[in-house]
């Protein structure tokens, strides 16, 4: 059986760079934890009070919908603390 040619590979030429570099700037994200920790405490701060307090507070007129208001709250920190780096 005949023996197959080998080819040969070029080597490889990086592309000329015709743009300059350009510097990532990132902003300072400083802001996220204090206020992720935030909605998180304040959540659960309004659902403990709606408990304690025999669900007349913090907003009466809501009823059970505190519950939905203070895991509002805490959805919010989520979302926050995707914004963390």
């Amino acid at each position: 059986m005949p023996k197959s040619r080998i080819r040969k590979k070029a080597d490889y030429t990086p592309p000329p760079s015709s743009k300059q570099s350009t510097a990532i700037k990132l902003t300072n994200r400083s802001w996220v934890a204090p206020v992720m920790l935030a909605l998180f405490l304040v959540g659960l701060a309004w659902i403990v009070i709606f408990y304690v307090t025999d669900t007349r507070l913090p907003i009466e007129a809501f009823g059970n919908w505190n519950i939905v208001v203070g895991f509002g709250f805490i959805a919010a920190g989520f979302g926050v603390s995707t914004q963390w780096k």
